[in-house]
């Protein structure tokens, strides 16, 4: 049982969703909070993954990578259940398999038998013994994960990273990137076009490892890992990770990068990199404990030494130093470091000079979990250094979604981000190449704040005086809205008519029949047809596709081809913009398909019952109940709805009834229990006392009529409950009874297909909305002339004037 669900037999586990999974990780911390925060929880929950992970891949295996000794292992800490010296024993398992694996210091951080943080006897026990369970349960078997990016242990691994970083509090929660700035940060840089194990790529302030992770799954062939981080229990977090992460040959090590720097060449000189990424802690005022930056043997401040009490150049110099000649890289800093003064500007005119900087993306407010102050990130190329024109700039500052207490990248943000980037597209207000030329001018005099050379600012809505005074809706206004008129090329004629002055219009449509009249113009229904065929073609190329998916399927592959597709078409239509059409159908896919094609994956095309004994109940993820009655059982479905409108039209006469003879001189206010409520035990009661006497022949018929409504109520619910019954059994059997053949259609054209192209039909619904709302606006801002309120004024101060003498004041 998982959330309350007790699943079916022979597919007892299959059934669970993968964001229940993920959700039952995360309360299994609720066994830890109270003695502790997430900055330090976390580290007990990553370990018993860690063993957890190794154990099921690794046990009995000879030649592994990780050897699992006797007494070290997984199943050694469930015999531990229930025993009062568990703390201990747990400590002494981790301790082994740490012995034999070179991990001591790695996975040996957390004391599991701290009574501070975990309490002492029985409450130790019990809280272990319960996160122990958790860790057991076959959902969270990893003995076939899988390493392509589909991996039950990494989707698991970044749910629980973003949730400990969310709950760690400012400061502490800088071990983790945010998983989409990571993937932005590999895609601009390149990676995905390694050729070669062989190529390294290295993160200077590495913290989890979760950047270093996100740029190696950008690649096929997979890249060397190198990475430094200060903090001893942050470092150990990012080696576990990496085996975890099929990395285990990644080399992480633990120090202050820039006063003791672990990866250099036998010459003494620091080791350069193919890829360099980082997220160093912003702006540091100790970064040069350590060290004479003055003096520094490794030449990193050839171009200026930082101020000495802000080391964001320190980090960036270090990594243009660590960057081979043809190296790419990108790194995540405050946006101070563009347009500082002193011994930043000096640093920052140099490199511009050696053509370093290939772009700058400005970020938006408040995504990392360290700080809410605006970052960008620097994306850096030596190779192109000497050829280097311009820096493409990105203001990528309005592109995010709420998330809790954060902001986050959705999937349409990174796209276009990357997609700009990549193809160094301008994009009026969003993206330009700024060329050198006009950054070294002594206006800018190598001044890079992003505002400087794109219109960051929202246009102002300039309201116009003259028609205020004199009414009508300014051309200018109208005129604005080209893009519509451009699509809808009549439609201009049919809103509107000329004001009588040069320069103004009157729309002709009242505001309220606005969307309908645009929504059944001939202009808007043309434009609706052409996206209904864009979305066809889509859906005759992909259904074949998406029927043939079979056990073993990838399904991150299968979401990506079929996005990229949709992204393809819809790159030429007008007003609908190509990146919120694509978000519509990774909104579905995350809320619904995933975990659909995730069971496929696993099961194939089976309609998996799962069965709650407790509320003799039953549901099947892959095929809801309402989706198989809609094509089967309509009928049925029909008789219900009508016996339940037959029923709701009974209940109102009842409280109607009820309201109008229910008070203390009602006929029926003899019949009310102590809660206020006419029962049928009261109506009955009273009915026998009355029965036969003529006095209360009024009160008897109100009775009757009350009890006659009643039971034909609680018939018709009878009834309803029997339909519903019945309906549950002709499902369940249909559900048994489908073939693989007969689930395919279901699901992929009556689920997946006709969810998606109601989504991306309601983008349609969206222009016409939008287009209404704003000629409502002007409409109504232009509605009242100055005239119009002067009369009204006037009429106002008459009938005041005239209150006045009636009460025999005189004005």
């Amino acid at each position: 049982m998982i959330n309350g669900k007790q699943l079916s037999h022979n597919h007892l586990y299959m059934a669970i969703k993968k964001s229940e999974l993920y959700s039952s990780l995360w309360k299994s911390c609720d066994e830890l909070r109270g003695g502790m925060d997430a900055s330090q929880y976390k580290d007990y929950v990553l370990v018993l993954l860690f063993v957890k992970y190794v154990s099921d891949r690794y046990e009995g295996k000879e030649d592994a990578i990780i050897e699992i000794p006797k007494g070290g292992s997984f199943r050694d800490m469930s015999a531990l259940k229930g025993n009062k010296d568990i703390g201990e024993g747990i400590n002494t398992i981790i301790a082994n398999l740490a012995e034999v694996n070179e991990l001591k210091g790695v996975i040996d951080v957390a004391d599991f038998d701290d009574d501070n943080k975990l309490g002492k006897g029985k409450e130790k026990q019990d809280r272990l013994s319960n996160l122990i369970s958790i860790f057991e349960h076959p959902s969270l078997n990893f003995s076939n994960n899988r390493a392509d990016g589909d991996d039950l242990l990494g989707d698991a691994y970044e749910y629980l990273m973003r949730n400990f970083a969310t709950e760690s509090g400012k400061s502490k929660g800088q071990f983790y990137t945010p998983a989409e700035v990571s993937r932005v940060m590999a895609k601009v840089i390149g990676i995905g076009e390694v050729k070669s194990q062989d190529q390294t790529i290295y993160d200077m302030a590495c913290g989890s490892g979760s950047l270093l992770l996100k740029a190696a799954d950008e690649t096929v062939r997979g890249v060397t890992i190198y990475g430094q981080e200060m903090d001893n229990a942050t470092a150990a977090l990012a080696k576990m990770n990496m085996i975890l992460h099929d990395n285990p040959t990644a080399d992480i090590w633990q120090d202050n990068t820039l006063s003791k720097p672990h990866f250099k060449n036998p010459d003494g000189n620091l080791k350069t990199f193919d890829f360099c990424v980082a997220n160093p802690p912003f702006s540091t005022k100790a970064w040069s404990n350590g060290f004479d930056p003055a003096n520094d043997e490794y030449g990193r401040f050839e171009d200026g030494i930082p101020p000495k009490k802000n080391g964001d150049y320190a980090f960036l110099l270090h990594m243009i130093r660590s960057m081979k000649s043809t190296g790419k890289g990108a790194i995540i800093l405050p946006h101070g470091v563009l347009f500082r003064g002193g011994a930043e500007a000096e640093i920052r005119k140099n490199l511009i000079k050696r053509g370093y900087f290939k772009g700058i993306i400005g970020l938006p407010t408040n995504l990392f979990y360290g700080t809410g102050i605006p970052a960008c990130i620097i994306v850096l190329d030596k190779e192109n250094a000497k050829n280097r024109t311009g820096i493409f700039m990105i203001d990528a500052s309005k592109g995010f979604i709420k998330d809790g207490n954060k902001n986050r990248l959705r999937e349409q943000d990174i796209h276009k981000i990357v997609d700009v980037f990549n193809n160094q597209m301008a994009i009026p207000d969003y993206s330009r190449m700024v060329h050198l030329s006009e950054i070294s001018d002594p206006k800018n005099d190598f001044n890079l704040n992003i505002p400087r050379y794109i219109n960051t600012r929202e246009e102002e809505d300039i309201h116009n005086i003259e028609a205020h005074l004199l009414g009508g809706i300014p051309e200018k206004d109208v005129n604005g809205l080209s893009l519509y008129w451009n699509a809808f090329p009549s439609l201009q004629q049919t809103l509107f008519k000329t004001h009588g002055r040069e320069g103004f219009y009157d729309l002709i449509t009242e505001s309220a029949m606005l969307k309908k009249t645009i929504g059944e113009h001939p202009d808007f229904k043309a434009y609706s047809l052409m996206v209904d065929e864009v979305i066809s073609s889509w859906r005759e190329k992909h259904v074949p596709y998406l029927r043939q998916i079979k056990p073993g399927v990838k399904p991150k592959e299968t979401i990506r081809y079929l996005s990229e597709d949709l992204l393809k078409k819809f790159s030429d239509l007008a007003l609908l913009d190509k990146y919120d059409v694509y978000q519509t159908l990774l909104n579905y896919w995350t809320i619904i398909m995933q975990d659909d094609v995730y069971q496929i994956a696993e099961e194939g095309w089976k309609a998996i019952i799962s069965m709650d004994e407790r509320k003799k109940s039953w549901s099947c993820d892959l095929l809801p109940k309402n989706l198989v009655t809609d094509k089967f059982f309509r009928a049925e479905y029909s008789h219900i709805v009508r016996l339940e409108t037959e029923r709701e039209a009974l209940i109102q006469q009842i409280t109607g009834l009820e309201d109008e003879q229910g008070g203390e001189d009602g006929l029926l206010a003899d019949v009310r229990n102590d809660k206020e409520k006419v029962t049928k035990a009261g109506v009955q009661k009273r009915m026998k006392e009355i029965r036969g006497d003529a006095d209360y022949a009024d009160e008897q018929e109100v009775l009757e009529k009350h009890l006659e409504l009643s039971e034909a109520e609680a018939l018709l619910g009878r009834k309803i409950k029997e339909s519903e019954l019945l309906l549950d059994k002709k499902l369940l059997e249909k559900l048994r009874s489908l073939t693989p053949e007969e689930i395919k259609e279901l699901v992929v054209n009556d689920k997946w297909m006709t969810a998606i192209e109601k989504e991306i039909k309601t983008e349609v619904e969206r222009i016409s909305q939008r287009l209404s709302q704003r000629l409502t606006e002007l409409s109504q801002r232009y509605e009242s002339t100055l005239s119009d309120i002067s009369g009204k004024v006037a009429e106002y101060e008459e009938k005041v004037r005239e209150h006045l003498a009636k009460m025999g004041f005189d004005f």
